[in-house]
């Protein structure tokens, strides 16, 4: 065997389900458990009727591209090289040694193409190979079997010269790997092992100038039994489990002495903010077979940095630099990184390079923000999450990638800047976490991030009994930790991040504790580790402050309002009202005429595309409460209509109840993390923004919600109240509450002056709505309007309301809602006449590539009747939405005379002029042409 070193790096000692009430079940009990194969069945169907198609057949080989082309390695880059992309094929087609087949030259004809960072279906979905499983079933028609043995992932890479150092490094394999180079065996899947786990590699007695080959003999994955990733109930899961590779492997080259593990750990001055202090830790590590002399210089910040290290053959050493001996490390008047709508963003660069005899040997670089982040358990016994030591409300939703892992920069740079269009501050990931270009965006946009470990698998398997996942043994230990680990050292230089949850539904128990913060410590973690996002304690880090009480399906608007179960109290880690219906556009894209028909006629029907688990699996709840306070649908327009003001009205309820509750001495609100953000397919549930990343009620009612200043309604007193999320006060306020009814006849009018709210503040000094007023409909509109002293409108918020309230059964509460034994009278909004509104549009092309479209709307007068959440759509000649696109306002609501101006940001198409689409829940629908204006010349 050639001479082989490797690390599990680094190596220094050192539902998103609520639980059950104690003596219970956890939150998953309902999923749905995973298909059970008998693995001699499985053999025959690998071997005697495999779906895939034999090396040379002609029906798949004709679609595939020729073979990845090779890497070409550089000498003492930080980053080393990544290889782009991979030859992918099923051992069980490849009957080949593993010496061959990891050898240069060896023929993969027949083999797929597999990106950079690739699951094993993922790869084969780009291929062709199988329909478009986000529509309809047809992910059904994907066989399971075709994933249980294990897949080939070869590589080619070339190097130029000798005398070098070279290493393999990698993460993100799922479930583990026997790797190969140049026809050796260089490590065994006993050791790479986790999608989290981290290994270097040292090959240099294995390379040769030209042409080299790395291979990996990827294992099948199953979340139950391994630590990697699993699915749980967001989604039906990927038949290959997602196996497969889904980070870069990259090879790095250096000479006699590497620079590991640079990282600068931060002190900021709370709350002065005035100065901070820098320390700056790398590790050299001499690989050569003689003592040398190194020089390790650069900068970090503004500061400079050199000192001379002697190292022995093999020896490691960490190298600090302080404020003490390096003055520069004491930063005054520090450029200090915010969240978005708190502050900037900007960051800092860390760049070291260490030298041999004046021959640069290796450097590293890296950004880093200077920021403080303090979570405290508040006297409720909530976590009170404070940043450069302000206080904030953590307003956030739960992150989800592509269902099969596949990165796209565009488009998940689209979602971020959706998220900051909502209002939200912070993303939630249980798991899946993200390639390091995530936190880079998120860093850049000001998005706080909450990464963890996911519940009710492998990863909790030995702490959570009720659910899947199986117990560890020795090996799973020494996994996690290495997991850990890695993952801290990944993400601590990322401002952005600001805890690591290490559990989720249940908590590790102390020696799982104690391995979690053994690799902290060594990677020196700076910000607050929660010991699990369901309130359950640890040993050592102790109280949660976060809870996980639901709900997880269909709730009324007030509901939120109550301080108990998933109410507007404490830090709820994830929470909604369930479904989120889509769009007409997205629906039709995803579901067949069939299907479309069920969504609406049978509410007890399984519906593929929200959840394997069989609590979730139908919209029953949902369709009943839209049936019950809306009226029953009367085709599948109409119950898409009634589900986007149902959508609207329930999500804009839970940000603004806990919105308003921050502000409270009792039990206040500390943070709400919306379950989800978005799927990782076409779904039926849990999303603000759908796959095609179009926008319904519930993304125009989460925005409204969170609009920097805003009046809003309180279900559960009828107060107005006026929050106040800015860094500035404001005073000289008028709040004005007009009630109507549906007809548009005026029933009560009332005007509030005078008002005032502080910097990130909220005041209900403002009217609340009489408890009666007469000849008010039993269903009518209430509109709020918040104007400065000139008359200027600054927040407008329009609510459909019932004089008969929903009623909740909060003694029969589960874990996932709380029953609804009466339904609001909403039935009335069905009596308003269809308004015919006036539209025109411009469109300017801003620069390369981007268009603002403005679209005015006018309510002519002709009729009384406002026009009630009516919606804007650009769209091209066929009538397909033109997507991503973020809108100033949208689902607006506009009495007789009024008029608005709405502003859209978008692509731009050259070929084709888009159109502006209206329509809404009484809005006439209409569609008109855009006045194309010249663009602007970019600058």
């Amino acid at each position: 065997m050639p001479q082989q070193q490797e690390w599990v790096w680094p190596c220094r000692p050192g539902s998103p389900f609520p639980s059950f009430p104690a003596g219970g079940p956890s939150r998953r009990r309902a999923r749905v458990v995973g298909r059970s194969v008998v693995s001699v069945l499985l053999g025959l169907l690998v071997f005697l009727a495999p779906a895939l198609t034999p090396v040379g057949s002609t029906s798949r080989a004709a679609i595939r591209p020729p073979g990845a082309a090779a890497a070409a390695v550089t000498v003492a880059r930080d980053s080393g090289t990544a290889l782009t992309g991979f030859m992918i094929q099923s051992t069980a087609l490849v009957k080949d040694p593993a010496a061959e087949v990891s050898s240069p030259g060896y023929t993969t004809q027949g083999w797929y193409r597999a990106g950079p960072r690739s699951t094993v279906l993922g790869a084969l979905l780009a291929a062709g190979t199988h329909p478009d499983p986000f529509h309809s079933t047809n992910q059904k028609l994907i066989p399971a079997a075709d994933f249980a043995v294990p897949w080939w992932y070869r590589s080619d890479f070339s190097v130029d010269g000798r005398g070098t150092r070279t290493y393999l490094d990698f993460s993100g394999v799922t479930s583990a790997a026997d790797v190969f180079v140049n026809g050796r065996q260089v490590s065994t899947a006993s050791t790479v092992a986790g999608t989290y786990t981290r290994h270097e590699l040292d090959i240099t007695a294995l390379i040769r100038p030209g042409t080299n080959t790395v291979a990996f003999r990827v294992q099948p994955n199953d979340p139950r039994k391994h630590l990697t990733m699993g699915w749980l109930d967001w989604l039906q899961p990927p038949p290959d489990q997602n196996m497969g590779i889904v980070r870069d492997v990259v090879v790095r080259r250096s000479g006699p002495v590497v620079l590991r593990d640079a990282h600068v750990v931060t002190d900021l001055a709370v709350p002065s903010l005035a100065s901070a202090d820098l320390t700056v830790k790398a590790q050299l590590r001499n690989d050569s077979a003689d003592t040398v002399t190194a020089l390790l210089s650069g900068t970090a910040g503004p500061a400079a940095l050199s000192r001379q290290v002697t190292l022995k053959p093999g020896e490691s050493r960490t190298v600090v630099y302080s404020p003490a001996d390096h003055p520069g490390l004491h930063v005054a008047s520090p450029r200090v990184w915010w969240p978005a709508g708190m502050g900037e963003q900007p960051l800092y660069d860390l760049d070291l390079a260490v030298t041999v005899d004046g021959v640069t040997s290796d450097t590293a670089h890296t950004a880093f923000g200077i920021r403080d982040v303090e979570a405290p358990i508040n006297a409720d016994d909530a976590r009170q999450y404070r940043i450069n030591g302000r206080p904030l409300l953590i307003k956030g939703a739960g992150w989800s990638p592509d269902e099969f892992m596949r990165w796209d920069p565009a488009y998940v740079e689209h979602r971020l800047q959706y998220v900051r269009d909502l209002g939200l501050n912070t993303l939630r990931l249980e798991g899946h976490l993200e390639p390091d270009e995530f936190f880079d965006l998120a860093d850049r946009y000001g998005i706080l991030t909450l990464p963890g470990w996911e519940c009710c698998d492998k990863w909790e398997g030995e702490v959570n009994r009720a659910e899947s996942g199986e117990k560890w043994d020795s090996a799973d230990h020494a996994v996690a930790q290495a997991s850990m680990a890695a993952e801290a050292a990944r993400l601590r230089h990322h401002p952005s991040v600001i805890s690591f949850l290490i559990g989720s539904d249940a908590a590790p128990n102390a020696e799982i504790e104690s391995e979690y913060l053994q690799a902290l410590r060594a990677a020196d973690w700076d910000v607050p580790v929660i010991p699990s996002a369901s309130g359950k304690s640890t040993p050592v880090t102790g109280r949660s402050g976060m809870r996980m009480t639901g709900p997880y399906d269909w709730v009324p608007p007030g509901y939120w309002y109550d301080k108990r179960e998933g109410g507007a109290t404490g830090f709820n880690s994830e929470t909604s009202a369930g479904p989120s219906i889509p769009t007409l556009d997205t629906l039709r894209r995803m579901l067949t005429p069939a299907e479309l028909e069920t969504l609406w006629k049978q509410p007890s029907a399984p519906q593929y595309h929200r959840s394997p688990s069989s609590t979730f699996s139908t919209l029953k709840l949902y369709n009943a409460a839209l049936a019950g306070r809306y009226g029953p649908p009367t085709d599948l327009g109409d119950y898409v209509r009634k589900a986007q003001l149902a959508q609207y009205e329930n999500v804009r309820a839970q940000f603004e109840a806990y919105s308003r509750n921050a502000k409270d001495t009792a039990a206040p609100a500390t943070g709400v993390i919306y379950w989800m953000l978005n799927s990782g397919w076409t779904s039926l549930h849990w999303q603000l923004i759908d796959r095609y990343l179009d926008q319904n009620g519930a993304y125009f009612g989460a925005k409204k919600a969170n609009e920097p200043l805003h009046i809003q309604y309180g279900y559960d007193n009828r107060a107005v109240s006026v929050v106040n999320d800015r860094a500035t006060a404001v005073s000289g306020l008028n709040a004005r509450v007009t009630l109507f009814n549906p007809d548009g006849t005026e029933k009560y009018d009332r005007t509030v002056t005078g008002v005032e709210v502080g910097a990130r503040g909220v005041t209900t000094t403002s009217p609340a709505l009489p408890a009666t007023v007469p000849g008010l409909a039993r269903t009518y509109l209430a509109r709020l309007l918040l104007t400065d002293a000139t008359g200027r409108e600054l927040s407008r918020n329009v609510y459909w309301l019932s004089t008969r309230n929903d009623v909740l059964d909060h003694a029969e509460t589960d874990w996932y809602h709380t029953p609804t034994t009466s339904y609001a009278d909403l039935s009335g909004l069905s009596s308003m006449p269809q308004v015919s509104l006036e539209v025109k549009a411009t469109t300017t092309a801003t620069r390369a590539g981007t268009s603002t479209t403005s679209v005015t709307l006018r309510h002519p007068g002709t009729t009384n009747t406002p026009a009630l959440l009516t919606d804007v759509d650009l769209v091209s000649a066929d009538g397909t939405p033109l997507l991503p696109v973020r809108w100033s306002d949208n689902q607006i609501t506009l009495w007789p005379g009024e008029s608005v101006t709405v502003k859209a940001t978008h692509g731009t198409d050259p070929g084709r002029a888009p159109r502006v689409r209206v329509s809404g829940w009484n809005a006439r629908a209409v569609t008109v042409p855009l006045v194309v204006r010249a663009a602007e010349t970019s600058r």
